[in-house]
């Protein structure tokens, strides 16, 4: 019907409920109080407030939920306000009475609205929970460092090395999120100094807009570099890859959220636009494949590093994956030595990575947790003695400093977080993502939605969170006696097994020494992962343990 009304106005009218419903009582408090009785006017006085309120929620620019929800949204801030005063009357911790540790979530709104994020009182963990860790100190702390920590990523078979941030923004599609929340995020590493990657979905125009530093994620569907029938287009790749704004190129082979699935983005979030750019079908759910077209040996993805490498100018390329069978880990570093080729850096993804859509099996049950995975990547590097040519980075749920530190003194050089940037743009986790309709403009396409996110004062925030948070990773190494994260190391990061029992890392974990799969190989743990490793193929040369009877 040519008169009926677009859905997105549909839902803008709802949203908007409230705030008209007081206006019409206001009108109506007015008109009654001219036709009908003056003491009307008491109903216009009383409501016209509640117009103010409305009109300023929808003119501010700080707060993305008032700005989209007015009235309804005050009503929540005022609750939220409330809270501290209330928590005496609500009935609060475990079943001993201890309180719950204040939400991760909340030390990142603070930090990323640069606001207070000091407690009194002391800790609120629970030291004797079987989850707690804590770092040791040193009796002679050093001042904390006052400049941002950096790390050179780039092996000798780089040319253009790049200078990175120990904190950056991690995979997130333009698509999965929409343009102002890419812009915000874009903006918000520029003036923070640290990268932005862009996810699978490739290269969009919001990612070039304010000129922060790209790593550009290349997924199996290589989007933004595809030819029409899904494969690798060299050509494209490196007319993209030539532009200064991308400083590092990032092989997915696989994501913590959704291990052997490729990527999805449902065919509501699938816009004209968003269908332009990625070169797929409009109106039909994007589904990467599993795994990558472009090669399908561990041999063969090396050969893929160097291609990227020289087609990029030079520029470090390196390889992103959710650890998975350990002998195929250990076949990616033979393919290493046997090649003599070196991706420039390693990320690891733990299987605790969030995700805007995924099965709910894959995202619960497969794939390794940051720390496995890190541990046995740090270990296959360095048992190979490659660890001095290729950098390692983590990824999932990277909040605090303290996640960041416990990550480095496994061996990460530096660490990647997503969720975390996304509450400082404002998501409140409605859960939502999937479906186009987020409440704060983070995960949507629609245009009223959007407009809820102020791309200026975000970006202020993306960049305030991440300042704060490398600020007090310094202390943490400072107050171990350290003068950087990489001096980090396991002993210096404790973890309590039970009431009485607690472990330095290093005595839960093994960590290998140089050269150690090479040279004694059965000496190791992972002797009989490294036998079945094969450099040729990702299917194991031999059997690895016991199968299921027939």
């Amino acid at each position: 019907m040519s008169g009926a009304l677009q859905p997105g106005t549909i839902l803008w009218l709802r949203r908007h409920s409230v705030f008209f419903a007081v206006v019409a009582v206001a009108l109506l408090g007015l008109v009654l109080s001219f036709a009908g009785s003056p003491a009307w006017i008491w109903l216009f006085c009383a409501a016209m407030p509640l117009v103010a309120i409305g009109v300023f929620d929808m003119v501010q620019q700080q707060h993305s939920l008032l700005r989209n929800y007015p009235l309804i949204g005050t009503m929540r801030w005022l609750f939220e306000d409330l809270r501290p005063y209330l928590r005496q009357y609500i009935v609060e911790g475990d079943q001993e009475g201890r309180p719950y540790p204040r939400s991760d979530r909340s030390l990142i709104y603070a930090r990323a609205k640069a606001e207070e994020d000091r407690q009194p009182f002391g800790t609120e963990l629970n030291a004797y929970s079987s989850e707690y860790e804590w770092m040791t100190h040193s009796l002679a702390p050093l001042p904390a460092a006052e400049e941002p920590f950096r790390v050179t990523v780039g092996g000798p078979q780089c040319t253009r090395p790049y200078s990175s941030a120990v904190l950056n923004v991690s995979a997130m599609s333009f698509g999965s999120l929409g343009r102002n929340a890419i812009e915000a995020l874009n903006l918000g590493a520029k003036r923070g100094g640290f990268y932005h990657d862009t996810g699978e979905g490739g290269l969009s125009p919001y990612h070039r807009i304010h000129g922060g530093d790209i790593v550009w994620e290349l997924g199996s569907g290589y989007f933004g570099c595809r030819n029409r029938d899904g494969s690798f287009s060299p050509e494209r790749f490196a007319e993209k890859a030539a532009d200064d704004q991308v400083k590092m190129v990032e092989i997915k082979l696989s994501q913590g959220a959704k291990p052997g699935h490729g990527g999805v983005l449902p065919a509501a979030k699938v816009t004209p636009e968003i269908a332009e750019i990625r070169g797929i079908a409009l109106g039909e759910d994007c589904i990467s494949p599993s795994r990558h077209p472009a090669f399908s040996t561990p041999v063969e993805m090396m050969e893929f590093v160097a291609q990227l490498r020289e087609l990029s100018g030079g520029k470090p390329v390196g390889i992103k994956l959710c650890v998975g069978h350990p002998s195929e880990t250990f076949a990616i570093v033979k393919a290493m030595l046997k090649t003599g080729i070196r991706p420039d850096f390693v990320v690891v993804d733990g299987s605790e990575g969030g995700t805007g859509a995924a099965p709910r099996e894959l995202a619960d049950h497969v794939g390794m947790p940051l720390r496995e995975g890190l541990v046995l990547m740090r270990n296959a590097l360095v048992g190979a003695g490659l660890r001095g040519e290729v950098r390692l980075a983590a990824s999932g749920k990277v909040t605090s400093g303290f996640s960041m530190a416990a990550n480095m003194a496994i061996g990460a050089d530096w660490c990647n977080a997503a969720r975390a940037f996304m509450f400082s743009l404002g998501c409140v986790q409605s859960l939502r993502c999937h479906t186009g309709l987020c409440p704060t403009g983070v995960t949507t396409n629609d245009e009223h939605l959007q407009r809820g996110l102020v791309v200026a004062d975000k970006a202020l925030r993306v960049a305030s969170f991440q300042k704060h948070t490398v600020a007090a990773l310094a202390d943490l190494v400072a107050a171990a006696g350290l003068a950087h994260p990489s001096d980090l190391l396991p002993h210096h990061v404790w973890h309590r097994l039970s009431p009485i029992e607690v472990r330095p890392l290093d005595r839960l974990y093994t960590f290998l020494a140089p050269f150690a799969l090479v040279e004694a190989p059965d000496d190791t743990p992972y002797a009989a992962e490294w036998r079945a490793a094969d450099a040729d193929s990702f299917v194991p040369r031999i059997d690895v343990g016991p199968r299921r009877a027939a």
